[in-house]
């Protein structure tokens, strides 16, 4: 993909200085009528090569478009701003609920965090404890 950005610049590059050296002519550009110079003070004309009015033409339309695509979209930048102070609060409002009613995330966590029993004093045997594990399993046959 590198390779590919790399070449899609050298060749943009190589058709611009290929367009502006064809067209290298100073051309004058007046920005304002002919009729109404007169009346406004000061020179509004210019002497420069083509190329350069062709550029910046080019650059002038990139810069509108983004100005345009900034304007346009900031209802949406507004939204995502208002719908990520909201995801926010109720980030803390389960953070402070997972606090209050101390349950666990998870079943496992659940039954790792869970009291273990107190162990049986020395001598006696759990006489009512239901049997578990692999000797409480019925042999087959």
């Amino acid at each position: 993909m590198r390779y590919l950005r790399l070449l899609f610049v050298v060749v943009l590059a190589a058709v611009l200085i290929v367009v502006a050296l064809a067209n290298r002519q100073f051309v004058e550009v007046s920005l304002l009528p002919a009729g109404l110079d007169q009346w406004v003070p000061g020179d509004w004309s210019a002497r420069m090569p083509l190329f350069l009015i062709l550029l910046l033409a080019i650059l002038a339309g990139m810069l509108l478009g983004v100005v345009w695509e900034w304007l346009r979209e900031s209802s949406l930048r507004r939204q995502s701003a208002q719908r990520a102070h909201e995801l926010q609060a109720l980030e803390r409002e389960v953070g402070s609920l997972r606090k209050t009613h101390h349950a666990p995330r998870d079943e496992v966590l659940a039954i790792l965090d869970a009291p273990k029993p107190p162990a049986p004093a020395a001598g006696t045997t759990p006489a009512a404890a239901p049997a578990t594990g692999p000797a409480a399993l019925p042999a087959k046959s």
